[in-house]
């Protein structure tokens, strides 16, 4: 380990079927106005709307709802949390959904009594957290972007055409997050493949990283190791509770900040789809899928024995007869037949992307770089691959 770091992870996780016999004890600890933040009709179909509200009542809670947060939560609807927020002085706003009811909770968290613009603040120019800060708790539905035990907020402007993501320091942390895997029973195939990849790439952004030997890479490669046999098992019988559970763990773990500590880490993969979705409102993981695999095909060279133990270690692929280059190639081309064994998309087009997108896309990613830092020009060409995919 021989980055330095600090880490501090303030949530505290409920979780199992019975998780949500602890959210009566846990209003005790805030004032009296609850902020109900919410997508659209998935909460009230399996009964947990009813549930939450009733626990809120009994608590003798005034609520105020937020409903109808989409998948890739806007700024107007971070806004218009910000609005209710102050109009009622909010005193917990309770986020029941997947990471994008989350995320969106913590841009409303941070953004309410900031005396600037919230977006250039905090999403453009990444300024420290100075003002008054509204206390989120979680009850999670969808698996995927760990966003129920981290500070991350990602956040579309959809005038501007940014899909920006920003981590927030842990006091913006979920001060508790109940995680009952049973609510993700009655999730599309579609989405909980999407929060799958997702959950992979936050994994492999961190992994593909560094020279070194670290105990953070021995931890990543047991939790992919774990997602891709829970997939298979979730893919054939979607209410094994022991391949779920895994699975919704598993998402909390890959996007904690524990996944990345002593790595230098990547993200170029998040950058390039944070754009694409800005464009089409993508499915996330559907659309790092898509780029992912064109991406490390144009980069393992540059990283080329830690794609070789990621094909060893992860896949399971013998050494023997094989050059380094030829086994890191033999790991991409296993992710990828994993991929299509899933279901998961690979093709932009069948993400809502038009030819005329990409060089928009490309120009208007954020170019981090990790193994190798790539110009507008490569992530064009990575981008049109995946088109032709």
């Amino acid at each position: 380990m021989n980055l330095d770091f600090t880490y501090q992870n303030p949530t505290t996780i409920y979780f199992g079927k019975d998780s949500l016999d602890n959210l009566e004890r846990e209003l005790e600890n805030y004032g009296d106005t609850i902020m109900l933040a919410y997508g659209r009709s998935s909460i009230k179909k399996i009964g947990l709307y009813d549930q939450v509200i009733s626990i809120l009542e009994e608590s003798g809670k005034k609520i105020v709802e937020l409903a109808g947060i989409m998948p890739n939560p806007t700024y107007a609807k971070v806004q218009e949390g910000v609005n209710l927020v102050r109009e009622n002085s909010v005193d917990l706003i309770l986020a029941v959904g997947g990471g994008s009811v989350i995320d969106c909770a913590k841009g409303i968290s941070v953004s309410a009594y900031c005396e600037k613009d919230p977006w250039k603040k905090y999403w453009l120019d990444f300024e420290a957290v100075d003002n008054k800060i509204v206390p989120v708790g979680s009850i999670l539905t969808l698996a995927g972007t760990g966003s129920e035990m981290n500070g991350g907020s990602v956040i579309t402007n959809d005038e501007m055409k940014l899909k920006m993501g920003r981590v927030f320091p842990a006091e913006v942390n979920p001060k508790f997050s109940i995680l009952n895997p049973e609510y993700t029973y009655s999730l599309p195939e579609y989405q909980m493949l999407s929060g799958i990849f997702d959950m992979m790439s936050h994994l492999m952004e961190s992994y593909f990283s560094g020279k070194d030997d670290v105990t953070t890479d021995y931890l990543i490669e047991g939790l992919l190791r774990s997602i891709i046999h829970s997939a298979k098992v979730a893919l054939k019988d979607p209410k094994n509770y022991e391949a779920r559970s895994n699975l919704m763990w598993s998402s909390t773990l890959a996007m904690n900040p524990l996944m990345g500590l002593s790595k230098t880490q990547d993200w170029q993969v998040h950058m390039i789809e944070h754009q694409l979705g800005a464009y089409t409102d993508c499915a996330h993981g559907m659309g790092l899928a898509a780029v992912s695999l064109p991406y490390y095909r144009k980069i393992y060279k540059d990283g080329l024995d830690k794609f070789v133990r990621f094909a060893t270690q992860v896949w399971g692929i013998e050494e023997e007869g094989k050059s380094k280059e030829e086994l890191a190639l033999a790991g991409i081309d296993a992710l990828e037949a994993f991929i299509r064994e899933c279901g998961i998309v690979t093709n932009l087009k069948d993400l809502g992307a038009t030819e005329e997108m990409l060089a928009k896309i490309a120009n208007s990613t954020v170019i981090l770089g990790g193994y190798r830092k790539l110009s507008s020009e490569e992530i064009l060409d990575i981008l049109k691959t995946a088109y032709d995919a």
